[in-house]
């Protein structure tokens, strides 16, 4: 089974690319981030075999999930607080597996609310993994984590210390998500440096490989037996006006290793 998560920033602008990449690759579940509109094309999933659930608003965030397989939603907000009418969570199950996809918040600029917010959703999350780690329920989330984990997950510490992504709380609360029983699924097959999914669009990043690794799959540990890869597709960002974000890829057995 074919998980993979693509922040594509802006549905609109790069619906093509997508139904394209879904053809090519054939996942069994796409999960998206930053839709950035309100209106959903989900007749263009549908008529290649794909159900589709989408959270979106008007210009800014927004998340679906795309399978082959029926969805099953489970909550479309994540709690902690009611106030919160941002598009960055969707939370379903697709066969036997908990799918949560997320867009956690930028949290730039340092030192004002949105650092605050994103930090406090980071708790909430925490939370919220706990709770389905406490029942046992097999969970993976997916999605654009807005967090640069370690050193070795940028081409520059020094070009990103002073930005939300690479400061020690989030940084830290990401880590708390390991130690509370999830796994790093592409640091769990791949240690080098060099592995990114984000290039920013100016000063030739791209070209010259300068990125940063901030779409993750958290794994929790039940389900740990039955990965078996997980990679980045850089194939999407080198097209013509791309997303400055490009696919992770997750691959699980589709059923536990004892029912084989």
């Amino acid at each position: 089974m074919l998980i993979a998560s693509w922040n594509v920033n802006s549905l609109k602008s790069r619906l093509s690319q997508v139904v394209s990449w879904l053809k090519t690759q054939t996942p069994d579940v796409l999960l998206l981030q930053e839709l950035k509109g309100t209106e959903f094309p989900v007749d263009a999933f549908r008529s290649i075999g794909f159900h589709a659930e989408f959270v979106a608003q008007k210009a800014y965030n927004g998340v679906a999930t795309l399978s082959r397989h029926p969805i099953k939603v489970v909550s479309t907000t994540l709690a902690g607080n009611q106030s919160d009418s941002h598009a960055r969570y969707l939370e379903t199950t697709i066969k036997d597996l908990r799918i949560i996809n997320i867009y956690l918040p930028n949290g730039n600029p340092v030192g004002t609310e949105k650092f605050d917010y994103k930090l406090a959703w980071m708790e909430r999350l925490k939370k919220r993994l706990a709770i389905l780690k406490k029942r046992n329920v097999p969970t993976i989330v997916g999605g654009d984590f807005n967090v640069i984990p370690e050193d070795i997950d940028c081409f520059s510490p020094k070009y990103w210390k002073n930005d939300a992504l690479f400061q020690p709380e989030p940084r830290e609360r990401f880590r708390g998500f390991l130690k509370a029983g999830y796994v790093d699924a592409f640091r769990h097959f791949n240690h080098e440096p060099g592995h990114y999914t984000f290039w920013e669009y100016f000063l030739d990043h791209w070209s010259h490989n300068r990125g940063i690794r901030i779409d993750h799959f958290l794994v929790s540990s039940s389900l740990q037996a039955r990965m078996t890869g997980c990679l980045i597709d850089k194939g999407p960002r080198g097209l013509i006006k791309p997303s400055d974000h490009t696919p992770i890829i997750l691959a699980i057995k589709s059923v536990p290793p004892e029912m084989e």
